[in-house]
């Protein structure tokens, strides 16, 4: 089964937006061990991509972060109480409030 990742518009035009302003060349994802749920996303920029990276328009992630998450759409949500990138992942089977924090 193939592994890839789903970017709503507002992502890919948030992506789009910081990067022309940044010295960094792609967007980060990154699934750790930890959080309040198991597992935790982390977004960042990079300069480079690394031998075990997978890259998505201007997006990179591990091969590793890649199998937990493949099939997720990345969203970007503007709201009152401040802004963020959100993962749907469907292998989640919870989270935490915050939703950066997820178990499977």
């Amino acid at each position: 089964m193939e592994k890839k990742l789903n970017f709503t518009n507002q992502a890919l035009n948030q992506i789009n937006k910081i990067a022309i302003g940044e010295d960094k060349k792609y967007f980060r994802i990154t699934v750790q061990g930890g959080g309040c749920s198991g597992f935790k996303y982390s977004f960042g920029f990079d300069s480079k991509a690394n031998n075990d990276d997978v890259i998505f328009n201007k997006t990179i992630i591990d091969k590793s972060s890649l199998d937990i998450i493949s099939g997720s759409i990345i969203d970007f949500k503007s709201e009152m109480i401040g802004e963020s990138f959100v993962i749907n992942n469907p292998k989640a089977s919870a989270s935490c409030g915050c939703g950066l924090s997820f178990s499977i």
